[in-house]
């Protein structure tokens, strides 16, 4: 059973910074794309940023500039370093890794909020 364990979550002031770390209990060898998405209140899951094997990255138009996605293959964790955090930011975010086959697995989510 594949599990997703995201930590560093929290409060923070409007400004502040935060990081997000998610380890995956399946093998690196069998993900292709790492990734963070975030939902707030009375909206849609949205993609905030993925990073695929190669190292290769996407990210959300709200917040390039500001967040960064990395992955560690050796502790197979995948980060999100949030930097000038809004208040528009706050949302539970979801780790996500998509496997050889296709196959998404999603985190438990971890509450990110951001005061103004």
């Amino acid at each position: 059973q594949v599990q997703l364990v995201e930590s560093g979550g929290g409060l923070v002031q409007a400004g502040g910074s935060l990081r997000l770390s998610c380890a995956a209990s399946i093998s690196i060898f069998r993900i292709n794309v790492r990734g963070w998405y975030r939902q707030a209140p009375g909206k849609q899951r949205e993609l905030v940023a993925t990073i695929t094997n190669g190292g290769s990255t996407v990210y959300a138009d709200s917040v390039k500039g500001r967040f960064t996605i990395s992955r560690d293959n050796a502790k197979n964790t995948v980060d999100l370093q949030m930097n000038s955090l809004k208040p528009e930011d706050t949302a539970v975010y979801y780790c996500n890794v998509i496997n050889d086959l296709g196959l998404p697995y999603w985190g438990q989510g971890t509450q990110v909020t951001v005061s103004s």
